[in-house]
């Protein structure tokens, strides 16, 4: 079986439940996943219906010993990370193992924003909710419970847009130099052999 050495996913657009399912698979099968931008994930149903259920879930402890658990994490990329490992077997050795490949991160840290991002067709909320559903997003929800990073997170997305933005630029205007200069070949080509074409005819 063949994987890539690290598969790059951008979350931002998936439903959380339908992505975490692809990579619980990927991973168990040995593949290194890495998601980006995790504060960017899809939940279906509103936000005050999903305020409800989290604060549900807050309220599930260990009266004798709360700091054995449940814990509660506020953080996007952590409420995945968990939603993922409830879905391995993550006591066994295999199931550690497994877990051990998945890297999430909120934004595009830096060896990422470099690097192609690929997304799951099976999670894209384009293709899985209809359009009239309500949704909510992550990083909101995460907000609502006390996660304080959202804005810094927003202003190093704005940079990072920035200078993809330039790096695109920069990059479109030496495919069309290259372009330019290889029309420009092309033309003295089939001018040369039109040319010899003449000399050999008559």
């Amino acid at each position: 079986m063949s994987f890539k050495e690290e598969l790059v996913l951008d979350a931002r657009g998936h439903m959380l439940g339908r992505l975490a399912t692809n990579v619980a698979k990927s991973l168990l099968n040995g593949q290194k996943v890495t998601l980006v931008r995790c504060e960017s994930i899809n939940i279906s149903g509103s936000l005050f219906r999903n305020q409800l259920k989290y604060k549900a879930f807050k309220r599930l402890t260990n009266n004798v010993r709360p700091w054995h658990g449940p814990y509660h994490y506020r953080c996007p990329s952590k409420i995945f990370w968990r939603t993922v490992r409830g879905m391995m077997p993550h006591k066994t050795a295999r199931g550690a193992a497994a877990l051990d490949r998945l890297k999430a991160f909120d934004g595009v840290p830096h060896p990422y924003d470099t690097k192609k991002k690929n997304v799951c067709p099976e999670a894209l909320k384009v293709l899985c909710l209809k359009p009239h559903r309500k949704y909510c997003v992550l990083g909101d929800l995460s907000e609502k419970f006390g996660w304080k990073a959202g804005g810094l997170v927003g202003k190093l997305e704005d940079q990072r847009r920035t200078r993809a933005g330039a790096y695109f630029k920069r990059k479109l205007a030496t495919a069309k130099k290259v372009g330019g200069v290889k029309k420009s070949a092309a033309k003295a080509l089939k001018g040369d052999e039109k040319a010899l074409y003449e000399k050999t005819v008559c």
